[in-house]
Formats: C-alpha cells, structure tokens, sequence
C-alpha cells in the first residue's frame, strides 16, 4: 500500500519549484506594434544613420573611423605601416572587428580600384573590384598609408570644421564628418542596404565634380549635363549615353545607366580580347555566362576562352573559329552576358541624420550650404585666435611706455603669486595680459624686441578687420570654395577612365540563333496560363487540364517559330518567341505569362496573338461603343524590345482585341439586347497605339457593349436585320433564333 501511495500522481505545485515560476513569468503577451517599435525601430534607425548610407561628405561612419585613424598616426605624411596596426588602432573607435574594418580598408585601396580617388595608398596584394575570386592578402602581410589627396580632407580638421564626439568607451574623441574641400560624396561610389531603403551612388570624374561646382557657385540654374558629362567608374568601360535616362538620374537621383566593356579584336591571331568590363560585374561571372553558351549551342562561333589577367590589368580572351565576325559575335554578348549591364543609381544620402534622395542638383546645394559652414566656423575659429593674440600684444604695448616700471614691479614683489596683481594694478591690463607680459624671457625685455611685437598689432588689426568680411560675405566665402576646388583640379585631376558612346554607336542588333520550327497548337487560358503542344503530344493526350476556375480563352494552330503578342490588363505589350517557350503536354497547366515575360506586380495577361509579318491591323472594342483599328506595323521594332507601353487606350475598358489580318465582318452585343454587324473596312486604321477609335456602336445611357464575334460565326440567320453600312449604329434587337453561341469577350 505504501509503494502504491508513492507511484500515485500528486498535484503540480509551481510555487515549490523556483524555476517554473521564473519560465512562466517569462512568458508575457506583447503586441507586434510594441515590439518593433521597442525592439526592432532602434536597429532599424541604428544601420541607416551610423552604418549603411553616407553623409554629405561622401563616407560612411566605418570609412570615416578608419581615415581619421590613419591620420592621428601620422600616415598622412611618414611612411606605409602594416595594415595589421592600422586595423588595431582603428579599433579604438570601430568595434565591429578587425574583418570589417580590414574589408573597409580594402576598399578604400588604390590596390583594389574601386574607387576613382583612393583615400589609401597600398602596397601589397589587396584583390582587385573587377575579380570575385581574387582574395586580399592577410592585414599582417600588407602595408598601406594615406594617399595625397586625404590632405584635402583633413586639413582644417584642427580649426573646428566640424563637430567631435565621444568614440563608443568614452575614451577618444573623432570627427562626425570630414571636411573635404570638394563634393567627394559624388566622387567616390558607395553602395549600401539598409533596412527598408538602400543606397547606391555611381563616381563621377574629380574634375567634372568639381567644374560643376563651380558652375552651381556662379549661377545655381546652370545646366548640370553641361560640365558633369556622364558618370566614370574606376573600371573602366563605356558608358552608353542616354539624354533622357542621364536626364532622369541628374534630376530624381534614381535610373538606370548603361555600361559595357571595351574589347578589341587581335586580327592576327583571330581571337577577341577584353581589357574592361562594367563596374556591376566580375570577370569570373562573363566567363560563366560564355561558358554556359558554349555548352548550350548558343555561341558557336567560339572555340575556346580564357582569363589572362595579370599585373598589367584584366584580360579575357576568346579564340573565335575560321570566319568569324567578331563586330556580330560581340553584339551577341553584349545583349546576353553583363559585358553589359546596367547601373542602377539610388542617390541616397543622410542629410542631418535624414535619409534623402536627390538629384545632383539638390546634392550640389546641401554641399554647398554644408562647405560654406566648414569656412565660416573655420574663419571664426582664425578669427578667435587672432583676437586672442591681439589682445596679448595690446597689453605688451603697454609695457613698451615704462620698461623700467615692469622690471621694477617684478623685482620688488617679495611673493611670486603677487607678480600677476602687482602687474595688473601697475598698468591697468587684465590678467591674461599681465600673465603673458610675465612670461617674457628677461633676454627679450628689450625694445627692439617689444616693437617687432608692436608692429604684428597692426597686421594682426587688418587679418581681423578681413575675415571679419569673410564672415558677412557669402561671395567670398564661395570665392573660397571655388579657390579650393580649382586647387584640387590643378593636383588631382585626372582623364576620364569610362568612355562615352552614343545611342546610335550602338543600335545594331545580333542575328538571332535559328531555331527549330515545327507545327504546334497554342492553349491560352483566361487566367494567363499558355501551353504550346506539338501534334504528336496532343494526339497521345486526354483533356486539357486548367487551374481551378480557369478555362480556355483561344487555340489555334502554328510554327514554333513565331512571334507573340502578349497584352496586359495595364495597357502593355509584352513581345516573346514560342520558341522561347518550352513544349508543354495537356495535362500541365502550362506557364503562366506574367511571371515568365517578368510582368509588373499585379499585372495579367488578358490576350495574345501573333502579328504575321506585322501587315494587317488589330481591333480593340470598347465598352463605351468606340473601335480602335491600329496598324500592326505599329508593333514591329528595331530593337526587339520586350515591353510596349500604351499598347492601348485606358479610358474605357476594353471589351475584345481582334486581330484583322484581313477586313471581315464582325457582331456587336450591347447590354440592352442588340446586335449589329459592321464591316471592319469601315474603319479607317490608326497609327497610334493608344488612341480611342471612333463610335461604333450608338448606346442609350447606362448601356454598354458586352460582346463580339465573328459575323460568320455569329449564328444568326436574318443577316440583313442587323446588318448596317455606316457607323455608328444602334443595330436591333437580337431575336431568339438569332443569339448563336457564347461571343467573345476578354472577361
């Protein structure tokens, strides 16, 4: 009994046991709002504003720890030491590890080239921007100092530019920003992801920057694109100038712009060699990319690649076989390989602690009112000093009228605290004054001395009197500005090293890969779903299968070789090849369009159809009643672009797209049970996409058209009842023996 009283359960008693009661308090509801506002904002707010978007002055905090290190070691001036030393003194005020802050260094390197003005001056091997493979050196076996140009950054850092705050342990002081004397934050290329926005600002030449400022100090309505060219990567390559694309990113502070490698053929020896290539990519990913088309039959004309890089610079070469065009094989290339690629701009920069983005303009004027700052407080700090040592001198002048009195009031006072009063009392000066007469070495009481000393009052009065202007002009204060910025275009300016090609240089399109052309039959469905079947597949299949809810929308029967019209429920159109398509089987749903042809978010296929050879016409209808008859060769471009806008007008919805490879007769179904049938000859064709068309179909108020079909296969029977010769029309009430079969709608 007693061993059976022992195995019995006894009840849980939490309070006995500490540790459950500590788990269960631990353990507290707390609504999602509250906990990303308390936990989640600060690390937000925390990456954004000191770690991953640059200031005005072009760095991120991690860059701008690690220079003013480099310069409170005297690297500015003496010699490289080891990067292992520059990463532990930078510890000091980065706390983040020595991984990090040896990456930052290595970015900031002349060795790694990722910069157009590197702020580091390496030896050693630091990896290069353009290889993804090609790993740095270990911080003990490099060395590095700074490189000539920081001398423009940190040379009013001791005349009270800019502010000083505690380092993380309270135990140094460092800078907040650096007062770089020229628009550095255009400069130097940044990128940066923080949370919920990011940050990616391209370089621009030194000296373009500059000369644009300059130009912004003259007159702030300048024409920017006048002096600021184009961007300049440190890479190299070709930027492909685009007006409008330019236009956009030197306005907004967002785009895209296109850069694409430079290469050259080697006639003799029939190969291709690449010396450059966009500043987005690396070697390693184009030779990947070449490889994968080798291997998959799409570039044929090539026999072998390889990377030949070395210490004269990057080199890919690519041996072409017997007969090769390489102006053909390189357009090829360039449209299917980041040989090129596009930048995307994001110029996002935090402007008293405020993420902005801007365009250069906006980013020129916030330079600029900072820069005149950095002078003022600089001038004011000049302007204390001399004040300071004016009054010094105005109190030595006094003892130049009794030379004989000071020495005798010195050598009299029997306690040396006393000197100072006995002074202060004996000539009327305060105590600052009195203490720096003290001071003077008995060799230098002489008046030869005293009136050299005298004669510094009135140059140091004309110094005061002249930055005292400074201080309530601001046309010199820009006329400062811009000494400095033409100062720094005489030492560090340099050629551009991204050349500029223009839009018509390079509108030549690669011959497109023939490709296997047999019969297939197309199934697009209401959904957006396309399947592309061949004949034999479709005779071994059962029943088409659709998604739930969906249905088929159209079939017809064609080459694997032809084109296709895709049109959206935003007024786009979107161009494809079948052959781009894999063959697909009846019991698949098939691929659906918005996601292959990478449509807008939210966006559907509504309709497809091929457009032949782009002679014929296609028919929108409307709901309102209007028809648009639009020439198809209005959908044939030169540079096979894959997305048109506009491809129709959005004012009304739109009922039906009808492809009129030929003029037919079509039936019209209004809401309030009418019908008509019109000749699609009627219409005159529109060469603009997007344009409305004319009345069709007359309609009462709060009526619309809901339907149409083919006339000849309308299933009407009394043709001539509704049948009309002119338009618009209100046709007649269909009769019951008259409705035929489902019409066609995009619904």
């Amino acid at each position: 009994m007693a061993r059976k009283k022992q195995n019995e359960e006894k009840p849980v008693n939490h309070k006995d046991n500490p540790n459950v009661m500590g788990l269960q308090a631990a353990v507290v509801d707390q609504p999602i709002t509250e906990t990303l506002e308390v936990n989640y904002m600060p690390y937000a707010m925390s990456v954004i504003v000191s770690r991953a978007i640059p200031e005005i002055d072009g760095f991120k905090p991690a860059h701008r720890k690690l220079l003013y290190t480099m310069y409170k070691m005297g690297l500015l001036t003496g010699g490289r030491t080891k990067s292992a030393n520059i990463v532990g003194q930078t510890m000091r005020l980065n706390p983040h590890g020595d991984a990090a802050i040896y990456e930052t260094m290595v970015r900031l390197s002349k060795g790694y080239a990722a910069l157009l003005t590197p702020f580091v001056d390496s030896k050693g091997n630091f990896g290069k921007v353009y290889s993804r493979d090609m790993s740095y050196a270990a911080s003990r076996y490099t060395e590095a100092k700074l490189s000539g140009i920081c001398s423009e950054l940190f040379r009013e850092i001791n005349s009270d530019t800019v502010d000083f705050v505690d380092n993380y342990d309270s135990t140094m002081k460092e800078p907040t920003l650096l007062p770089t004397t020229f628009p550095n934050v255009l400069v130097s290329a940044n990128t940066g992801i923080a949370v919920g926005m990011a940050s990616n600002i391209c370089s621009f030449n030194l000296e373009e920057v500059c000369r644009t400022e300059i130009a912004y100090l003259q007159n702030p309505e300048c024409d920017i694109a006048e002096t600021l060219l184009a961007p300049d990567f440190s890479t190299g390559g070709e930027v492909i100038y685009d007006a409008a694309a330019l236009r956009e990113v030197y306005e907004t502070g967002r785009g895209s712009i296109k850069v694409r490698a430079k290469w050259r053929y080697v006639k003799e020896e029939n190969l291709i060699e690449i010396y450059e290539i966009p500043y987005t990519t690396t070697s390693e990913v184009i030779i990947d990319k070449i490889a994968d088309m080798v291997k998959t039959g799409k570039a044929r004309e090539i026999s072998d690649m390889r990377d030949e890089t070395d210490l004269s610079g990057l080199k890919l070469t690519i041996d072409l076989k017997r007969g090769v065009d390489p102006e053909k094989l390189m357009a090829k290339l360039f449209k299917s390989t980041t040989l090129m690629d596009s930048y995307p701009a994001n110029f996002n920069i935090l402007i008293a602690g405020s993420p902005r983005v801007m365009g250069i303009r906006e980013i020129l004027e916030e330079w600029t009112a900072w820069r005149m700052e950095c002078i003022r407080r600089r001038v004011f700090c000049e302007l204390g000093q001399k004040k300071d040592r004016l009054h010094l001198l105005k109190g030595l002048s006094k003892i130049l009228l009794d030379i004989d009195k000071a020495i005798k009031i010195i050598r009299e006072t029997e306690e040396d605290a006393q000197v100072i009063p006995n002074l202060m009392i004996g000539f009327g000066i305060d105590e600052i004054q009195a203490e720096f007469v003290a001071e003077i070495k008995l060799r230098n009481i002489n008046k030869e001395y005293i009136l050299k000393r005298l004669e510094d009052i009135e140059k140091l009065e004309k110094e005061i009197a002249d930055l005292e202007d400074i201080l309530a002009s601001k046309r010199r204060i820009k006329g400062i500005i811009k000494s400095d910025l033409e100062n720094v275009i005489k030492k560090y300016g340099e050629p551009r090293k991204t050349d500029i090609v223009y839009s018509d240089d390079t509108d030549y399109e690669p011959e497109d890969e023939p490709v296997e052309d047999y019969p297939v039959t197309v199934f697009f469905s209401r959904e957006g779903y396309l399947k592309k079947i061949t004949p034999q597949s479709l005779r071994m299949s059962g029943e088409q299968k659709y998604k739930e809810g969906d249905s088929l929308m159209l079939s017809y029967e064609t080459q694997n070789s032809a084109e296709l019209l895709v049109f959206t429920d935003r007024a786009q159109c979107y161009k494809t090849r079948l052959s781009d398509l894999p063959d697909g089987k009846a019991s698949a749903l098939g691929q659906y369009l918005p996601t292959v042809l990478k449509m807008d978010d939210g966006e559907n296929a509504i309709f497809v159809m091929e457009p032949r050879d782009y002679t014929g016409n296609v028919l929108y209808v409307y709901e309102n009643g209007k028809c648009a008859k639009v020439e198809l060769s209005g959908f044939a471009t030169k540079t096979n672009r894959k997305k048109l806008t506009g491809a129709y007008c959005d004012k009304s919805p739109l009922i039906a797209i009808v492809p009129l490879y030929e003029d037919k007769e079509l039936a019209l179904y209004s809401s309030d049970g009418r019908c008509m049938l019109f000749q699609t000859a009627l219409l005159m064709p529109k060469t603009s996409k997007n344009t409305l068309g004319v009345q069709v179909m007359s309609l009462k108020k709060n009526r619309v058209v809901t339907s149409v079909r083919d006339a000849a296969e309308s299933g009407i029977k009394n043709v001539s009842r509704y049948r009309v010769k002119t338009v618009p029309a209100a046709g007649a009430l269909l009769k019951e023996d008259d409705t035929g079969n489902e019409q066609l709608t995009l619904e």
